[in-house]
């Protein structure tokens, strides 16, 4: 199941692979630059009965230097049947694209980051046939931003942190750090960030920690609820209720409180757009919110 964990996870390395920069440094790689990579399709399925995607990947190939590809996913849980599925992932990407293939879990606690690290063998008696070692993105692994010049610096390094170290105990601290960095940029970069990690906290304590931090700060992850999208969506509601009444008000019609209470009040937009269409047509206000306002009031008028 695909959950705002993965979706942040895949954004944050999609468009922003130097995020990766951990990985590298453990390696022993150079450190990449964003130009270095580019997007491969997820679909790992051969034949159709059964659909296989992993979160990311990424080709990465440098001017000097190793080709290979990467695989990236974003893991909450401990899961066998995902360690079997690694396991393919690799196995197919390697066969694919006859590169090495390097697999990156990214985990928000301890206990799932060690389980995730390996090694997953698939084994015959005494004879492993082959080993699965993902390279784990977790809280051993991604440094504590606790420094606001690395937020400038290293935005995406400093959202995967939050990310992954919201269950630990200096997880408010990071947040703050990384909270006040982010506004030192462009407000619509601000809005991406702070964006990236409210949808990559998803269910945590942290997440409300994280909404009260973002302070007057449109949505680049619509659907899930995040607090600029309700600010957006509350401006929009707004806005269409302000119509609903100058329209009202242009037509002639008398707007009581009980009626402008309710207009103003309302929050779904759908509503909103459909009591718009009517307030071009209606003969009193209280008709523009009728559930049908083309059906009889009255039981005798029934025909």
């Amino acid at each position: 199941m695909v959950t705002a964990t993965h979706e942040a996870s895949h954004r944050l390395f999609q468009d922003h692979p130097e995020a990766l920069a951990p990985v590298f440094e453990a390696l022993g790689l150079p450190l990449p630059e964003k130009t270095d990579f580019h997007e491969l399709s997820t679909d790992v399925t051969e034949i159709r009965p059964m659909e296989r995607r992993a979160d990311t990947v990424l080709m990465f190939e440098p001017d000097m230097g190793e080709h290979f590809v990467l695989a990236v996913e974003a893991q909450t849980k401990k899961d066998p049947d995902k360690a079997k599925s690694w396991a393919y992932y690799v196995a197919y990407l390697r066969a694919k694209y006859d590169l090495p293939v390097l697999l990156v879990a990214v985990c928000r606690d301890r206990s799932t980051a060690a389980w995730a690290m390996g090694p997953f063998e698939c084994t015959v008696g005494p004879w492993t046939t082959q080993v699965t070692r993902p390279f784990v993105l977790g809280p051993q692994t991604v440094p504590e931003v606790t420094d606001e010049s690395v937020v400038v610096r290293q935005p995406a390094m400093a959202a995967l942190s939050a990310i992954v170290h919201s269950q630990g105990r200096r997880a408010a601290a990071i947040l703050e750090t990384v909270a006040r960095g982010l506004v030192s940029f462009e407000p619509d970069i601000t809005k991406y960030w702070f964006e990236v990690v409210e949808v990559g906290l998803e269910s945590t304590p942290a997440k409300e920690n994280w909404r009260k931090l973002m302070q007057n700060v449109v949505t680049h992850f619509p659907g899930h609820g995040t607090l600029f999208e309700e600010k957006y969506l509350e401006g929009k509601a707004e806005g269409k209720a302000e119509d609903i009444l100058r329209a009202l008000q242009v037509r002639g019609l008398t707007v009581s409180d009980s009626v402008h209470e309710r207009i103003t009040t309302c929050t779904d937009l759908d509503t909103l757009t459909t009591w718009f269409d009517r307030s071009l047509t209606a003969t009193t206000a209280e008709d523009v919110l009728a559930e049908d306002p083309t059906a009889p009031t009255d039981a005798s008028e029934q025909p």
